[in-house]
């Protein structure tokens, strides 16, 4: 009898609905914090918070955000470096309803070359940029990239980039974002070889940064 009460409690336990979390979303470039609307979250995922800032021709810009995270991207540390700038990027995540997760601090920016070169090139008008210009990779970010921003809705963007990445950044997964009738879907082409290009993945961090400069 014991054994059949132990069996149906498994049973129970196993057809039972998974409890989903409820997570604050809201965004923010202004500060360090943000508040906004409960969300309750699709399974797998958990309350995660993504800071990023972006620095290029001597200005710097900040983006928080919150939302529901898959526990896949928590604990995500990672940087990308452009020709005259850099974005570095957390996220950071726990599991209890409307949870706040303590922000880790941003990866220190590291000038020390580590022998990868890569083609760096910008373009703010079209998905695609080439050139025979080279950029010098530094710290972890040993990955060459190629990254396309395609932001469609309300406001319309088509960007390109060139340059370095940490491998976290490549390994990350596929993403899109929508929010406040814009879409954003941002690619990144990673290899390790320098110019033949394998993968192609999409970062949440990046995304976010991007709509955050239409919202505010």
């Amino acid at each position: 009898m014991a054994s059949l009460i132990a069996i149906l409690s498994l049973l129970s336990a196993l057809l039972a609905p998974s409890y989903a979390l409820t997570c604050t979303v809201c965004s923010s470039t202004l500060a360090s914090t943000c508040s906004g609307s409960s969300n309750t979250c699709p399974s797998g995922s958990v309350c995660g918070s993504s800071y990023s800032e972006a620095r290029a021709g001597g200005v710097t810009t900040q983006a928080l955000v919150r939302e529901c995270t898959p526990t896949s991207q928590c604990n995500f540390i990672g940087s990308i470096g452009i020709p005259q700038g850099q974005t570095r990027m957390v996220t950071a995540c726990c599991n209890t309803d409307n949870c706040t997760p303590t922000i880790p601090t941003l990866p220190s920016p590291s000038s020390v070359p580590n022998g990868q070169v890569c083609r760096s090139c910008i373009s703010l008008d079209s998905n695609w940029c080439y050139t025979s210009d080279t950029l010098q990779c530094t710290g972890n970010e040993n990955m060459c990239l190629l990254q396309t921003t395609k932001v469609t809705g309300s406001v319309s963007l088509s960007t390109a980039i060139r340059g370095c990445a940490t491998k976290s950044v490549c390994d990350i997964g596929s993403q899109s974002q929508s929010a406040s009738g814009i879409s954003s879907e941002v690619k990144f082409i990673c290899t390790s070889a320098g110019m033949s290009l394998h993968k192609v993945v999409l970062t949440p961090a990046i995304a976010c940064l991007l709509l955050l400069k239409f919202f505010f």
